[in-house]
């Protein structure tokens, strides 16, 4: 395809997203849903066939969305929600892919490999659905980490179980011993190398005054951590996630300034929106009406396995929670369950499949199927779902309550801004004063009108669950902090382990007494 060619491909493709979006707001249809029924007729616009290239997703387009994903990730929030996030992200995964393969072995007669190969492919969630409707419908924060946190990990635990039955395809056999130890090396190592490179970053970011040459440091890091991770032969995919985490929490400290911050997150906030727009209009292109329709049977059994094995992993896994950490509710682990929506690293993963596996136009065709059912059928359902749940806890309070938060935050960074300003010689004295008086005007109100409130509150005891769910937040990030600081202590040897145990534990209690957020 030449490049004139690939302009126009990707003009028409523009103007379609565009009045998809202009259409799905106005019908309340998910963006991304919308772009996959587009995307079906588009092939008779267009003078040649275009389709995924799984090439270009999983070397480019996988990176630019896990970077996003891990520099916009709250490593605090994270930490609260980990064990669940672990425990759905790993074991679940497998269990779950597992038990696809069983029912397509049974059901549909395939081969243990490409059995196995399906099953992981469609045990992999994609949220992109799921955080738009959060958007517009709010849901507890630690809900939302939860979903985030496992498609974040999810990923790239999908690569790795991927890559390992691909090298059982290839050499033969591997003993359990031997796969247990390439997904310990797949794994830490792209640990390793997502360390290395994310702190190896920050000092080089952090000389860099300008807010685009900081833009293409990060773009640098993301893609080239993934392809270092790749030719060290460990996982491309987990490196880029801690790079992303480190960089995004760490890099992006309180010294970045604000125009540099708005700039960076701008940037990937963009990226990330036009990759999945040009995937998920992609996917549509590539479905075949008709060989989706013979094969219709055989994707309804695989839509059917991947609901099984999500039913049998989410609620025994998450009924485990409350047993070492705050339990996750009911109604929580049935959005888990029923939002369990596939995407566009599925289609990925089953373009890759080898050309000589037996049976492989099939079983793109079962993936392709269920990726779309599972957009048009979940994807329209969510939000009826969500509201459905009873999940949104936005009350009139509640936003009182963010106004003035927002309030105070903008109030305050204005105020540092300014200080550093004229730090730097930038401001004259006289003029800060000016500037400043208004910024301190907004947040003394602010603070008075809190204070206020939450001191209502706490005389109102009978309010407290639907109200001071915001304390309980802070609570648990204060919780958390101390928390890191034992450890700390812990493994820099100023504490003994019996005195950090103790506390830990009693931080612990405390923790599993707060409201979910």
């Amino acid at each position: 395809m030449n490049i004139t060619e690939l302009v126009k491909i990707s003009i028409i493709l523009l103007l379609v997203a565009t009045g998809v979006a202009l259409l799905s707001r106005r019908l309340r249809v998910p963006y991304v849903t919308g772009l996959v029924l587009a995307g079906l007729p588009i092939t008779e616009l267009l003078s040649r066939r275009i389709g995924l290239d799984p090439a270009l997703i999983l070397n480019l387009f996988l990176p630019i969305l896990l970077f996003e994903a891990g520099i916009n990730t709250d490593v605090s929030r994270l930490r609260s929600t980990f064990k669940p996030i672990a425990l759905l992200a790993v074991p679940g995964a497998v269990l779950s892919s597992a038990i696809i393969a069983v029912l397509l072995k049974l059901g549909l007669g395939l081969n243990w490999i490409p059995a196995l190969l399906v099953g992981v492919i469609l045990a992999n969630t994609d949220t992109v659905s799921m955080i738009a409707v959060f958007k517009e419908i709010p849901v507890p924060s630690r809900l939302s980490t939860i979903v985030e946190g496992e498609t974040l990990f999810n990923d790239a635990a999908a690569l790795v179980s991927f890559n390992l039955i691909l090298q059982v395809y290839s050499t033969g056999s591997l003993t359990l011993l031997e796969g247990i130890q390439q997904l310990l090396f797949i794994s830490l190592g792209g640990c390793v190398v997502g360390l290395v490179l994310g702190y190896l970053s920050i000092p080089v970011f952090a000389r860099l005054d300008d807010p685009l040459s900081s833009l293409l440091l990060t773009v640098a890091v993301a893609l080239g951590t993934f392809q270092v991770g790749q030719f060290i032969g460990v996982s491309g995919a987990v490196a880029v996630v801690v790079a992303g985490l480190i960089f995004g929490n760490l890099g992006l400290s309180r010294n970045t300034s604000a125009s540099s911050r708005i700039t960076l997150l701008s940037f990937w906030e963009y990226a990330s929106f036009t990759v999945n727009t040009f995937i998920f209009l992609l996917i549509g292109v590539e479905i075949n009406l008709v060989t989706l329709w013979t094969t219709l049977p055989a994707i309804l059994l695989a839509v059917l396995a991947y609901q099984v094995g999500r039913l049998l992993t989410v609620y025994p896994l998450l009924t485990t929670v409350r047993w070492f950490d705050h339990p996750i509710p009911l109604r929580w682990q049935h959005l888990l369950f029923l939002g369990n929506i596939k995407g566009s690293l599925s289609m990925a993963l089953a373009l890759s499949l080898p050309t000589t596996l037996l049976g492989r136009d099939v079983l793109i065709a079962l993936v392709f199927g269920s990726v779309l059912v599972s957009l048009v059928g979940q994807g329209l359902s969510l939000p009826w779902l969500v509201k459905r749940l009873k999940l949104s806890k936005f009350s009139e309070t509640q936003q009182q309550v963010e106004e003035l938060q927002a309030q105070l935050m903008t109030g305050k960074a204005a105020q540092e801004e300014l200080d550093s300003l004229l730090k730097s010689g930038v401001l004259p004295k006289s003029v800060y004063e000016e500037m400043r008086s208004p910024y301190q005007v907004r947040v003394a109100g602010a603070e008075k009108a809190l204070r206020d409130f939450y001191n209502r509150r706490f005389d109102n005891l009978d309010a407290k669950n639907n109200d001071l769910s915001k304390l309980d937040t802070i609570r648990r990030r204060l919780l958390l902090a101390e928390k890191g600081v034992l450890n700390e202590a812990l493994r820099k040897r100023i504490l003994s382990e019996e005195i950090v145990r103790g506390r830990i534990q009693s931080l612990d209690e405390q923790l599993l007494l707060l409201d979910d957020d």
